[in-house]
């Protein structure tokens, strides 16, 4: 078995696995791939001077060759009559009446296949839309139902930061998120505070969650009811993690500011 490296599959389709087959090539080179139902197109998203951790049974394909004039050439036609093929999806769509919202079409490197993605609040019967469409052009036709989190990929757009959405720019993945994370940082939990373009929760939100958790261990939880040294009984009213200090309500309108000790005397 010979080195492995991670490749993003076409335009707006998932990294996988593949075997280098001995190539000269680096990060954000565009590859021509031999992969189980065609030849694709891709771009190498790992060092390939670094061992891929991969095991070799989750290899889907291998590499041809670096991408040629000839085979850019061919990769910005197919763009070009995905974009045709979109329109005319989309008119068989509103023909149709499916309750369907089309996001995007690829063709494969070898225009054998072309890709349709789309989203829907529920589940879309559309085998004679299939029909229609690979009677029209005559190639493999498939349809992918996609997420909301996969559309913001696709379209891409800036975040609240002013930077390049994290899922359209270097994400290889999604991160399973949870409003926990939000809570656990001390975030306002706030929809528009916390959600990205996508309506989900951001994806930075799981960049510096374990910091946070670790740094939290030895902090009380708001709420919680404790006695300062001073001997005083109190009620947590608001925690700051990376500061490391606690507001405690001591009754009366009377509130203190308890410091503990800095991450590295505590215990994580």
């Amino acid at each position: 078995m010979g080195q492995l490296i991670e490749v993003k599959l076409g335009e707006y389709r998932s990294v996988g696995i593949y075997d280098l087959n001995g190539m000269d090539c680096k990060r954000d080179d565009i590859v021509i791939l031999d992969v189980d139902k065609g030849s694709e197109f891709g771009k190498v998203v790992s060092d390939p001077t670094k061992t891929c951790s991969a095991k070799p049974e989750s290899m889907v394909g291998k590499l041809v060759r670096q991408a040629t004039d000839g085979d850019l050439r061919q990769i910005v036609n197919n763009q070009m009559k995905a974009k045709e093929a979109l329109q005319s999806c989309q008119r068989k769509v509103s023909e149709s009446r499916i309750d369907m919202q089309l996001v995007s079409a690829e063709y494969s490197f070898d225009s054998t296949k072309i890709l349709f993605f789309f989203t829907s609040e529920g589940r879309v019967d559309f085998r004679n839309l299939v029909k229609d469409l690979a009677r029209m052009f005559r190639v493999r036709i498939e349809l992918k139902q996609i997420g909301v989190r996969d559309k913001a990929k696709i379209v891409g757009g800036l975040g609240v930061c002013g930077r390049e959405l994290c899922c359209s720019s270097y994400m290889k993945s999604f991160h399973p998120l949870s409003i926990k994370m939000a809570k656990d940082q001390g975030l306002p939990l706030n929809p528009s505070k916390i959600s990205g373009v996508c309506g989900r929760v951001k994806c930075c939100m799981a960049y510096e969650f374990q910091v946070y958790r670790e740094m939290s261990k030895d902090l009380p939880k708001m709420g919680a009811k404790i006695t300062t040294e001073a001997g005083e009984k109190g009620r947590v009213i608001g925690v700051d993690i990376l500061k490391r200090y606690v507001t405690v309500d001591l009754g009366e309108g009377k509130t203190k500011k308890l410091t503990y000790p800095p991450l590295a005397a505590a215990t994580v």
